[in-house]
């Protein structure tokens, strides 16, 4: 009995109706890579709204940052709430990430922002905003699923 129960772990049997997972050249199965393999993503709703006593609506309202590769995303105007918004996708977590909104190309500020950032590099230097303490872009934390 011993024998069989034993021989049953050493040889793999065909799976009947279920999912045949196989093995890598390491010899360790998908299902045993560790979760750091895995780069985690998340999702993030930009908006913005007319700062009060402002009636003249831009144009144009778009979010550029590294999370883009710094190319331009539109936002899409809601006119029931006033505002602009845009949903990003698989924005790569465990890092922070640099961006700015653009009112008809130029630089504006985000109150939603989680901070502020001093720009590097050409492609946050040329979206900055002038601040008290020097140029600035704005700054967007890690987030995890």
């Amino acid at each position: 009995m011993f024998e069989s129960f034993g021989s049953l772990f050493g040889r793999k049997s065909s799976s009947k109706g279920g999912p045949s997972i196989r093995e890598s050249a390491s010899g360790s199965s998908p299902s045993r890579q560790s979760t750091h393999d895995r780069t985690q993503t998340y999702s993030r709703v930009f908006r913005y709204r007319l700062p009060d006593g402002q009636t003249a609506a831009p144009g144009t309202v778009e979010v550029i940052g590294s999370f883009t590769h710094w190319k331009k995303v539109p936002m899409i105007r809601d006119s029931v709430l006033d505002a602009w918004h845009v949903t990003v996708h698989h924005i790569v977590g465990n890092r922070t990430h640099h961006y700015m909104l653009l009112l008809d190309g130029k630089p504006a500020y985000d109150k939603n922002c989680d901070g502020l950032a001093v720009p590097h590099g050409y492609d946050e230097a040329q979206y900055q905003l002038a601040t008290d303490k020097g140029p600035r872009v704005f700054m967007l934390f890690a987030q995890a699923k």
